[in-house]
């Protein structure tokens, strides 16, 4: 299968969600180049924007489960890789 480049911006409401949230992104370890997190405390809410790689598969796993978390808004980029 190939190998897609996405991109991933969560936004967290609800902050209680924050370990499962953690637990889902890492089971998709393997396909994270990187990851950034921003608190934006006068909102109480935080942004994680992360950079992957993997198969449609793998990142549509990644963003279904994290779609299902109450309190997390997902949005997904994703194009094809140029690999050879």
């Amino acid at each position: 299968m190939e190998e897609r480049i996405g991109s991933i911006l969560i936004v967290v409401n609800d902050r209680e969600q924050v370990q499962q949230l953690n637990q889902v992104i890492s089971q998709y370890a393997e396909c994270i180049i990187g990851r950034q997190g921003i608190s934006m405390k006068d909102r109480q809410k935080s942004i994680i924007s992360l950079v992957l790689e993997g198969t449609t598969d793998q990142l549509g796993g990644l963003t279904g489960q994290l779609g299902r978390i109450k309190g997390i808004q997902v949005k997904s980029i994703v194009i094809k890789s140029d690999k050879p």
